[in-house]
């Protein structure tokens, strides 16, 4: 196909041809450029679509991206498609590639498990508002046993098929998380121009409460410390309850992100098992996790130690020891798995005779522990690296009872013992005082 194309900056220029296929490139009288072309479509058929930007550049390459996915065999939405088939479209062309892996699979669990029953059949431009809220309030209220067919492949059925309905329904925060899955993407079909708005966003959810949980105490922290003192990984669970590090970022520590003179770390990157890569080093969670933090003299003194005994591991292991490069390591210098963390933690809660929590709520213990100790919020939040401070003040920076009695004290203290004042009070019999006059 032939298309005049005029140079965008001095108005003229000469003829490209465009290869037969490869669709249309032209300014609108609005100034905006639009690009059209054939892509394939749902039944196997072919549509002409449309898309729109700024510039020449981005027109075209939006256009290309299209059609590339359309050369794959993955048919481009329709808004008189099902949402099923846009949501599908979606994780796969679209998600993919702006989401981090496990975040992606968690979006494609929740898009099969709880969207696509419910609303998948329906046509993505006749979904309406009270379509998407009478689906979550029946997720809400529905036994998932029942919904999904749980109980019929257990070997003695428990709920439904008993007839006993175990009324196992979505928590709060997973039922919010659906519905920002969906918000997010109908928001894309809005940007593609295949739906006039969002519905999903007209549905009110209300803000749902954060995880109720038990951070330890500072005497509880204590024993714990006791606890992992000869541990090979102590190292790690102080460093984990004394700066509040998670535990990807725990094990992404690297040596050269330590200088253990200056007393500083820098955090860089975090370790995680993905299903195409397995255990690999990611990015931050967030730019702001991407961080540099003080480190404690306890912290200093147990990496040292930490790392002459890695050295004896290496001499020990001789060839057979694997350079990763990392802080915390199997005994063969292999980067350690997340659950096999995990599995040591819970062993060092049961052998002290602790309470079991999470290992993350080691993070919650310190952002508590901290704030009892007079640390300001702002610093807090840095050491965390959290993006906003919101989020340090409302799930982290939790008050204890013994702050609240001190507090209260404090003001008692002060109701029983006013301060009296000097001066005598003015009955406004005596004249103001005035100063000499000067000659």
């Amino acid at each position: 196909m032939t298309t005049p194309d005029t140079n965008p900056t001095t108005g003229t220029g000469s003829r490209r041809v465009r290869a037969n296929g490869d669709g249309t490139v032209y300014q609108r009288k609005d100034g905006r450029w639009e690009a059209a072309g054939y892509v394939l479509a749902a039944g196997h058929t072919r549509r002409r679509i449309h898309v729109y930007a700024t510039t020449r550049k981005e027109a075209l390459a939006q256009l290309t991206e299209k059609v590339a996915t359309s050369n794959r065999g993955i048919a481009a939405p329709s808004a008189q498609g099902s949402v099923a088939a846009f949501l599908t479209y979606w994780l796969e062309t679209v998600a993919v590639h702006r989401l981090r892996e496990n975040t992606h699979t968690r979006y494609t669990a929740c898009v099969r498990l709880y969207v696509i029953p419910g609303l998948g059949k329906k046509k993505l431009a006749k979904l309406t508002t009270k379509e998407v809220r009478t689906w979550l309030d029946r997720l809400r209220t529905t036994c998932q046993c029942c919904a999904r067919s749980l109980d019929a492949a257990r070997d003695q059925p428990q709920c439904c098929a008993a007839g006993i309905c175990c009324r196992k329904r979505l928590s709060p925060l997973t039922l919010a998380y659906v519905h920002s899955v969906l918000k997010s993407a109908l928001e894309h079909a809005v940007r593609e121009e295949e739906i006039p708005r969002n519905v999903a966003r007209n549905v009110r959810m209300g803000i749902p409460r954060p995880r109720r949980f038990e951070p330890f105490t500072a005497e509880e922290a204590g024993a714990l410390l006791t606890a992992t003192s000869r541990h090979r990984l102590s190292a790690l669970f102080e460093l984990a309850l004394r700066t509040g590090l998670r535990k990807g970022e725990l094990l992404g520590l690297r040596w050269e992100d330590l200088d253990l003179t200056g007393g500083s770390a820098s955090i860089r990157r975090t370790l995680q098992r993905t299903n195409s890569a397995g255990l690999t080093a990611l990015p931050t969670k967030t730019r702001s996790s991407e961080r540099r933090i003080a480190l404690p003299t306890e912290c200093l003194h147990s990496l040292e130690q930490h790392r002459e005994r890695q050295a004896q591991e290496c001499e020990a292991a001789g060839a057979g020891w694997k350079a990763s490069g990392y802080v915390f390591t199997r005994p063969d210098g292999s980067p350690i798995e997340g659950a096999t963390l995990t599995r040591h933690f819970n062993a060092l809660l049961r052998r002290a005779a602790l309470r079991r929590i999470r290992f993350h709520d080691l993070r919650h213990s310190a952002a508590t522990l901290l704030p009892e100790q007079g640390v300001e919020l702002v610093v807090i939040k840095e050491l965390l690296g959290h993006a906003l401070i919101g989020v340090t003040a409302t799930v982290y920076a939790h008050v204890r009872l013994r702050l609240q009695r001190d507090a209260i004290d404090l003001l008692g203290n002060a109701l029983r013992n006013p301060v009296q004042p000097d001066a005598r009070p003015d009955d406004g019999d005596e004249p103001p005082v005035r100063a000499a006059p000067v000659h």
